[in-house]
């Protein structure tokens, strides 16, 4: 479903992206509508898929999960046989967060959040246990200057 999205819509997702807790009064307020009109937009985003989930953002620090690494994949396999067996298996491990297909130099790029080093270790084995891969290149974050921005409106 297509969604022609207008300048209110814009507002409703920036609120939303700022602080998806927002109550509906709260909500419609800070856009200008009514509570009602607010919730049908909101319901039309949802159908649309625009909005695909409603969630919060966790401090990794506080839970542990101090180290993130930036992992990027260069194979020699294109097939689609391969690719299903590869995403099945990165989409196993629960600390990549995030998984690309990439063009240029290499072919994939991950995003991996754990604990500490030795964990880093584990997910590295684990990555490179079942599927055979040409180039495996880490690169660990110093310090996070910006993380998870809203996408512009």
């Amino acid at each position: 479903m297509s969604l022609k999205l207008d300048h209110i819509d814009h507002r409703i997702l920036a609120e939303l992206q700022r602080d998806a807790s927002l109550s509906q009064r709260a909500l419609s307020e800070r856009v200008g509508l009514s509570q009602n009109a607010c919730w049908r937009r909101l319901k039309a985003l949802d159908a649309a898929g625009v909005i695909r989930n409603h969630t919060v953002v966790l401090d990794r620090n506080q839970l542990g999960a101090g180290l993130v690494v930036f992992v990027m994949i260069k194979t020699r396999h294109h097939s689609a046989a391969w690719l299903k067996r590869f995403r099945t298996h990165v989409s196993a491990i629960p600390d990549v967060i995030d998984f690309f297909r990439i063009g240029g130099e290499y072919d994939y790029l991950l995003k991996i959040i754990t604990r500490d080093m030795n964990s880093y270790d584990e997910v590295y084995k684990r990555l490179i246990e079942e599927i055979e891969l040409e180039t495996v290149t880490s690169y660990f974050a110093m310090e996070a200057i910006e993380e998870q921005r809203p996408i512009p409106m």
